[in-house]
């Protein structure tokens, strides 16, 4: 610093000696007298449109100033400077004299004020490239003029200041915006730059802004006896990534050109962050806030992280928002009452690779963390500007986020087991890009719906409705992942099991899989679709082929399908206790919801092969019988059927007809005589779907239909 303010204050110097020169002498030689002035003292300056003004100063239009410093210890190269002053005006005055004037001695000693200001000023420093440009600078120096011998002058710098408010700074790759800097040396200070506030608003790569900005801390250039190489700045603060981070001392080497530091996150609010600032429908909101440490190591263009941590502050948690704009699922970051480690021990490498002075790509490796129990890495990416498409794969083994998921509103539960699998990123330009993110987990959970209760009708309480809960449990969710730039998000699930219980009964569905899609389309967000379903279901299984539910209007249309059924199990779940079946059934149930309320309409089932029916009667039934019924009796005694159909439909307050006809022999009755019957039940279905029991329906009908046979 020393050289560079002794240069320039000379070179200001001797401008003003010049352009005096030439105001006395010959004004069109003025450019000619600096230059050979300068070039005794191993310093080019070429000026261009010179314009004398008085006795107070001059202009130029271009003022061109070439000078070089010798090797520093420190970084054992000179350094090569070259300026370029645009519409510099120049101006000095007779200052104060001060303690150096040598009384007595008139016109020994003079005192000068210089100020050179001008519309820009752009630096260039060699060997490294580095490029200072400054918009409207102003400049001020002190200087005296010491008279040797006669008119022979000498003269002796005494200050130099310079406040940088909007400069830039280049390097490479690299482009400082935003810079200012307040510069100010004294001879009685050795010419030491005193520690000075250093703000950088903006930090980029070519015309793209890197995510690090409002960089701000104390730098002097005053030198440190036992470490004399290093340049130290004192309380400083950024934004990375939208979160603000100090330390409070980075030194850089100048001789190893490297740093250490370790950077602070002190009570950042999670809602400030990117992501957090759209409106309730289109995202999370965020309560509470992140604390941390990253210890940071920077050598060679390579930027190493060791043993960081990232903690959120209690309370600290991100809230989903339904379309009525209520929660309904929260991620607990933290405990209400204490702080949580969200990271630590994160560890990985980043490297800021260079072509063609623009910064090229980042390179990030040996990414590690533990994270809520468990660990996350990530292989070796690269961030390239240039390119459309940027990966990034991460694996993801034992993370405990179930855990911390909580259901708010008319849904509770809990979650248990932890997260594992990879999550392929694709950072494109319109947008993140999940493709094929497979998570699996080795527990489950479990989630219980409580309705609002509403006031019942007379008739609902003599049928004895229930309003109570369900409970659905799931076991071991396997998922597969994929979200596109404009955020449709589909999710191939296979779950071990699933089950409904409520107070009547559970029902259970085995290994059931599928596809859900989410926010498929923008200007209907609150519609899901479901296709390929399949469960196990009663040794059978049960299937949708596609469903697209819309939760605003509480509406959706579907078939479900039914396979392999047995006819045994149905009676069991139906609680039919004289009636013994062989044979499965198939059907197509179509289904249809209309602002919650199911219906049915001409659903069918049917035997997918011959079977049996035994209908089993005490000897007290025969007795008590009359002719007919003892007759039905022993045909359905062991009943042989060849054909066995039925037809179901609902309406949508639940009261539904069953129809059943049956085909069929029983070789002890009657010397096999064939024997065709009609069944019809009718009743309120969704009574019997809410307890997931039928008392006697079938058998009442049987009874029923063998006492009309009587008649």
């Amino acid at each position: 610093m020393k050289w560079i303010a002794r240069i320039v204050i000379a070179a200001l110097l001797l401008v003003v000696v010049a352009a005096a020169a030439a105001w006395y002498a010959l004004p069109r030689h003025a450019g000619s007298l600096i230059e050979s002035a300068l070039e005794s003292r191993g310093i080019s300056l070429r000026t261009h449109g010179a314009v004398m003004h008085g006795f107070s100063g001059m202009r130029f239009d271009r003022l061109e100033i070439v000078f070089e410093t010798p090797p520093d210890s420190c970084t054992k190269t000179g350094s090569r400077y070259s300026a370029t002053v645009h519409g510099a005006r120049l101006s000095w005055r007779l200052a104060r004299p001060d303690e150096t004037t040598e009384r007595g001695k008139p016109f020994s000693v003079i005192p000068l004020s210089l100020s050179l200001s001008a519309d820009s000023l752009r630096i260039e420093q060699q060997p490294s490239g580095m490029v200072f440009s400054d918009h409207e600078p102003l400049l001020s120096a002190g200087v005296t003029l010491l008279r040797e011998t006669g008119l022979t002058f000498g003269f002796r710098p005494r200050h130099l200041d310079y406040t940088v408010e909007n400069g830039t700074v280049t390097n490479g790759g690299i482009r400082l915006e935003g810079v200012s800097y307040g510069v100010s040396v004294r001879s009685s200070a050795d010419w030491e730059q005193p520690p000075s506030l250093l703000r950088i608003t903006s930090l980029g790569s070519g015309n793209e802004k890197l995510p690090l900005g409002n960089f701000r801390a104390m730098f002097g250039l005053r030198k440190i006896p036992e470490t004399p190489c290093a340049l130290v700045l004192e309380d400083c603060s950024a934004d990375l990534f939208g979160i603000e981070v100090t330390t409070p001392e980075i030194r850089y080497d100048l001789e190893k050109k490297e740093t250490a530091f370790t950077l602070d996150i002190q009570d950042v609010p999670l809602a400030t962050l990117p992501g957090f600032r759209s409106t309730v429908a289109q995202r999370p909101t965020a309560k509470g806030a992140l604390s941390g440490s990253i210890p940071v190591e920077f050598r060679d263009s390579t930027l190493t992280v060791r043993d960081a941590r990232v903690r959120a502050v209690k309370g600290t948690k991100l809230l989903y928002y339904g379309l009525d704009g209520k929660p309904w699922l929260s991620i607990e970051a933290s405990p209400e009452t204490s702080d949580a480690d969200l990271l630590t021990n994160l560890n990985a490498t980043v490297t800021l690779e260079s072509r063609d002075e623009k910064l090229s790509r980042i390179v990030l490796k040996d990414f590690y963390s533990s994270c809520l129990g468990g660990t996350l890495r990530s292989a070796p990416a690269t961030y390239d500007p240039s390119e459309k498409e940027n990966r990034l794969r991460l694996n993801m083994q034992n993370v405990g986020l179930p855990a911390r998921l909580k259901l708010h509103g008319d849904f509770s539960g809990s979650f248990k087991g932890s997260l594992s699998g990879t999550l392929p990123l694709t950072l494109k330009q319109d947008g993140l890009v999940v493709e094929g993110a497979r998570l699996g987990s080795n527990g489950g959970g479990m989630v219980v719906h409580t309705p609002p209760r509403r006031k019942q009708s007379a008739e609902e309480r003599l049928r004895g409705e229930e309003q109570g809960e369900a409970t659905y449990t799931y076991t071991s969710p396997d998922l597969v992942v994929s979200r596109t730039a404009s955020g449709k998000t589909t999710v191939d699930f296979t779950l071990k099991s699933l089950s409904r219980k409520t107070a009547g009964g559970e029902l259970r569905l085995d290994r059931p899989k599928g596809r859900l899609v989410l926010w498929r389309d923008r200007d209907n967000p609150s519609v899901v679709s479901l296709t390929n379903f399949y469960a196990g279901f009663l040794n059978g299984s049960v299937g949708i082929e596609s469903l697209d539910y819309d939760m605003k209007s509480r509406s959706a249309e579907t078939v479900l399908t039914l396979n392999a059924l047995p006819l045994q199990t149905l009676l069991d779940l139906q609680g039919l206790k004289k009636i013994l079946a062989t044979g499965t059934v198939m059907g197509r149930i179509p289904l249809k919801m209309k602002d919650g309320v199911l219906e049915i309409s001409s659903g069918n089932m049917g035997a997918e092969e011959t079977g049996k029916i035994i209908y089993s009667t005490t000897p007290e039934e025969l007795d008590a019988a009359n002719q007919s019924l003892r007759l039905t009796y022993e045909a359905l005694s062991d009943f042989s059927y060849s054909e066995l159909h039925s037809s179901i439909s609902m309406k949508p307050d639940g009261e539904s007809v069953i129809s059943l006809q049956l085909k069929g022999v029983n070789p002890a009755f009657q010397d096999g005589r064939p024997v065709h019957l009609n069944l019809k039940v009718e009743q309120n279905l969704l009574d019997l779907l809410r307890s997931l029991t039928i008392s006697t329906s079938i058998e009442q009908a049987i009874s029923e239909k063998a006492a009309r046979q009587s008649k």
